[in-house]
Parts: structure tokens; C-alpha cells; sequence
């Protein structure tokens, strides 16, 4: 891999100023870096910034919401501060974006191969007929059968799981060098979903394709990821590899959610879970934003926001030091 990163995020503010002058921060000074060919996975519970994160990285904050501070890189060209004509050139040229649900992605009164020639056209120098192949060669590739004869079809035409993979080859049309998914297989079936994950892997696999995996499902992440990262409150809470976060999570917030996630092999009677709900926009805690949930937390963790830190192979932003977490006693578990 090249020694630049293809993506690289810096202290990422995103803020979104109210009708009564409050400034809610959605998402707080979060870093990360991507490779060319890595899947990134962003996982939290609902509202901890991770679809915020990715609409800002692909500029499709919705008004007034807004980037207040830090910076993103595509390649090492800064693409946060270009105005709307510049990012749309880079939006599904250079950055593909699978949204979580299709239909309402999809419009009804075009087939699929018009909106696929459309977007191919847009951003392609390609005659008609040769956008119509390119087409035709995508909806083979996410494996969408027959597709010379459901190329112009209708989106109601197709099951969702088919729509999903119509989703995937728009995301593909201009052969991007990232793709943002954001819970790409959240409105299917498990043997669905399976065959989404597997359709993702394959792309990446062959065309070294970087993507980010917004999601809830660890077992997605599991199963598609490289790396992820845990975010919690907008900010970054822990990120690293899937095998150490999953197998060896380091920060009191991560134990938790491993911890809820169903074994078939234990014996226990009840789930894990964690207290408490992640705390509102307008009313984030002082210090460490998960301190209120958190059996750990001590008086630091109340008064002073925790810096990320090497812990291993993870970077994890916590003060207790690494010999406590690795103490079971102090895992997140709720009984």
C-alpha cells in the first residue's frame, strides 16, 4: 500500500446549529485514516455520529448542518472546503455511496438501466451505447441474473435484495476508488444480507477498493471489515483491527457491546447489556461522554475528556491504563 492514504480524516467537527441558537456537536474531533483495498467499519448505537461521519466525508450534510472544524483528505487533496459544483465531480466519480435503504433510493419512474446509463454518463465520457454495455456489465457483476432482460425493468420489479445490488452497481458506476455503505443490509433477510456482504467482499477483493461499513450488526463487520472503529457521542472511542476489538475490546464502552452480542456456545440466562442511554446532544456529559454508563469510571473520567492513545495494536480513548482493562472485573456487564 501507498505510504499516503487514500482517505484521511482530521479532527472532524460536525455541528448543527438550532432555530434557539444552541450548537448541537454531532460529531467531535474524529481521526482515521483508509487504505486503498481496507474496509473501515464504523459501528455505535443509533445516534453516535457514525452516518453523520460519512455524509460529511462525501459532503451530503443535510442544512443546516455543517463542518466546523478539522479537515478530509481524498488522496491527499483537501475536499472539505470545495464548494458544491467541485464535491458533486467527486461524488460517484471518485466516491461511491450505497444508501441503507433502496427503494427509497431508487426512482420509481425510470428503469433501472436508465438511472444506471444517467449516473455512468455523468460521469464518464461513454456514448449511449456504450454506457448501456457498462450497465449491462454491472448488474452482472453484483449478480443481478437475467440481466439483459431486467435492465429495463422497474425498482418495484425487483426484491429488495436485488435493489440493494442495483444500489451497489450505481455506487460502482465510475468506478470510485472509496465507497461509503451506510447499513447496507439492514432492511434484508439474513440469507440476503449474506449475499450483499459477499458481493461487497468480492469488489474490493478484485478492484482494491476501499469502502466504509457504517453499521450496528458486529457481525457484518465481522464478516466484511478489516478495521473498526467504535464511536460513541460523535467522538471515537476505540479503533483497530476486527480480531482485537472483537476479541480483545479495550474500552469499558466496546466490552459492553461485545458483551451484547448472542453466544450460542454460553449457558447464560439473560444478555448482557449496557445501562442507561447514550446521553442527548445537548446535554454530553463533561469528561468521557460514557462515564455515566460506565462501572470503571472514576473522578478523572468525570472532569477530563480521555485523548486517544496507543493501546497494542488499538488506539483507545479511556484513562484507565492498560492493566486495568484488561481486569474482567471492570467489563461493562449489567446483570
Amino acid at each position: 500500500m501507498a505510504d499516503t492514504p487514500l482517505l484521511s480524516v482530521r479532527d472532524l467537527v460536525v455541528e448543527f446549529p438550532t432555530w434557539r441558537g444552541v450548537v448541537l456537536r454531532a460529531v467531535d474531533g474524529v481521526s482515521f485514516d483508509l487504505r486503498q483495498g481496507e474496509v473501515l467499519g464504523l459501528v455505535g448505537e443509533s445516534g453516535a455520529g457514525k452516518s453523520i461521519t460519512g455524509a460529511a466525508v462525501i459532503g451530503l450534510l443535510e442544512p443546516p448542518g455543517r463542518i466546523a472544524g478539522g479537515e478530509i483528505r481524498l488522496n491527499g487533496e483537501r475536499i472539505d472546503q470545495l464548494d458544491r459544483r467541485a464535491m458533486r465531480r467527486i461524488r460517484g466519480r471518485r466516491v461511491g455511496m450505497v444508501f441503507q435503504d433502496p427503494l427509497t433510493s431508487l426512482n420509481p419512474l425510470y428503469t433501472v438501466g436508465q438511472q444506471l446509463i444517467e449516473t455512468i454518463q455523468t460521469h464518464l465520457p461513454l456514448s449511449p451505447g456504450q454506457a448501456r454495455q457498462r450497465a449491462l456489465d454491472l448488474l452482472v457483476e453484483v449478480g443481478i441474473p437475467a440481466a439483459e432482460r431486467r435492465i429495463d425493468s422497474y425498482p418495484h420489479e425487483f426484491s429488495g435484495g436485488m435493489r440493494q445490488r442495483v444500489i451497489i452497481a450505481l455506487a460502482l458506476a465510475a468506478e470510485p476508488e472509496l465507497v461509503i455503505a451506510d447499513e447496507p443490509t439492514t432492511a434484508l433477510d439474513v440469507s440476503v444480507q449474506a449475499q450483499v456482504i459477499s458481493v461487497l467482499k468480492r469488489l474490493c477483493r478484485e478492484k482494491n477498493m476501499a469502502i466504509i461499513l457504517i453499521t450496528h450488526d458486529m457481525g457484518v463487520i465481522a464478516e466484511l471489515a478489516h478495521r473498526v472503529a467504535v464511536m460513541y457521542a460523535g467522538r471515537i472511542v476505540e479503533i483497530g483491527t476486527v480480531r482485537d476489538v472483537v476479541k480483545a475490546p479495550r474500552h469499558p464502552y466496546t466490552r459492553g457491546l461485545m458483551g451484547s452480542i448472542p453466544d450460542p456456545a454460553a449457558e447464560a440466562d439473560r444478555l448482557a447489556q449496557i445501562p442507561g442511554v447514550m446521553p442527548r446532544l445537548n446535554a454530553i456529559p463533561p469528561g468521557c461522554a460514557f462515564n455515566p454508563r460506565c462501572a470503571a469510571a472514576f473522578d478523572r473520567c468525570r472532569r477530563e475528556r480521555p485523548v486517544a492513545r496507543d493501546v497494542g495494536t488499538s488506539q483507545v480513548a479511556c484513562w484507565l491504563d492498560d492493566e486495568q482493562l484488561r481486569q474482567p472485573d471492570l467489563a461493562m456487564v449489567a446483570r
